[in-house]
Order: structure tokens, then sequence, then C-alpha cells
């Protein structure tokens, strides 16, 4: 993994590029998978990559934080808050959380850190960097979810696959016109689910104003596909 020129300065990227492991031939032959799980092993380079996004956009008027969510059971939320709560110790987030007083909302986020058992962890890897930007900057986090996942009233955007199709669905009345929002995502590879994400935000109303990744695959082009708003990220796949 390389460091993205606009952060090849920064020693904290070249530990974050060095702490995500390439995998050769996974899920099937021809493909190196990039796995964050082992950045989120190493507390040093998962909390300065949380603090490297708040840098950016603390003080930018971001008011929506939005990331594709999908979730399965997970009963074991204490376990994994208290451990993120010593992963964040010390950190920007830690400083705001105590600054204000809510620390327990800041533990939250201990539910998308671990998978603790086969099936009932949690899927969506932007989910991990999503919520803390948004406590951290002071903005409101929604997520961007599945078909059926969210009751009540949703608004739905249809995007293709290589195979079909699938669905984002996210709360009417989440989104307010005029919100400045920016879209997080561990990865973007072929764009498409940033592009539905930005889609279904813009339709109502929201000014997505930057899509946020720690990881770009460039030879999938994917930023083509984003109507020239601005991506920011931190290492580039080489």
């Amino acid at each position: 993994m390389a460091s993205c020129k606009d952060n090849e300065q920064d020693p904290r990227v070249h530990g974050i590029a060095a702490a995500i492991r390439v995998v050769p031939d996974f899920p099937k032959k021809g493909i190196m998978f990039r796995d964050i799980t082992t950045l989120l092993l190493n507390p040093k380079a998962f909390r300065n990559a949380v603090d490297l996004f708040v840098e950016r956009y603390l003080g930018k008027d971001i008011t929506v934080v939005a990331v594709g969510w999908q979730t399965e059971k997970c009963s074991t939320f204490h376990h994994s808050a208290l451990c993120l709560r010593k992963i964040i110790h010390g950190t920007l987030l830690d400083w705001i959380a105590t600054m204000n007083h809510n620390y327990d909302l800041a533990l939250f986020v201990g539910l998308v850190v671990f998978t603790l058992h086969p099936g009932r962890g949690i899927e969506a890897r932007g989910l991990i960097f999503g919520p803390p930007i948004a406590l951290a900057i002071g903005a409101k986090f929604i997520p961007l979810r599945k078909p059926k996942k969210l009751p009540g009233e949703v608004i739905s955007e249809k995007y293709d696959l290589e195979y079909g199709s699938d669905c984002l669905e996210m709360h009417v009345g989440a989104v307010q016109p005029g919100d400045r929002a920016l879209v997080v995502d561990d990865l973007i590879a072929t764009g498409g689910t940033l592009c539905a994400a930005m889609n279904l935000l813009e339709r109502a109303g929201a000014n997505v104003v930057e899509f946020a990744c720690v990881i770009e695959l460039p030879e999938l082009k994917g930023r083509d596909k984003l109507k020239g708003k601005p991506l920011h990220i931190l290492v580039e796949s080489r």
C-alpha cells in the first residue's frame, strides 16, 4: 500500500498504509484483497486514520456524515464498547466526547470495530469510520441501509452491480434541504455504492461536499462515477 499524494508527508499515513494487509487470491483467484481488519488490530494506526479525517473536516460546516450500513445481530455490544474505549483513549474523539459529557454516545462505535462471531458482526466496513467522524465534527450520522432494514417511511436508490442490482434506503426526513454531506467508506473500487449514496442524498436536498475513503483502487476508475465531486483518500493501492 502507498500513501496518497495529499498526505504523503504525514508520517501517520505511512503507518496506516503499512497496517493494511494485502491478501492475494481472495475471495477468488486473481483478486488482491485489501484487508482493513489488520488496521483495526493496530490501535495507533486506527486512531490516526480517524484523527486524519476529523482534522480535515472539523470546522468545515459538514452537517451530515452518511455511510452504507448492513448489519446482522450482535449481542455483545457491551464488550465491544469497552474494547473501543481503550482504543480511542487519548484521541481527538476521546477529548471531544469528554468535553461534551457524551462518552456513552462515543462508546456505541464499539459495535462496529470487532467481528466477534461469524455471521454476527458488522458487514459494512464504512460504518467503522463514519460514526466517530460524525461525532467528532458535530454532524449527524445517517445510515444508508439495505432494503427493509429501516422502520418507517424511507426513500430508495437503486444501483447496478456487475451481475444485477442493489438498493440503498434512508429515512424520509433524515436529511434537510441545504445539509452539507460527507459520504464515508473504507474503500472506493467501482464507485457504484458511493454514487448511489450521492444520488440518494441529493434527491433529499443535501449537497454532497466530498467523499472520504481510506483506500482507492484507481485502476477501477470509481471516481469517474462521482460527477466531479471531490474524493479524499488516505492511501492508494499499488
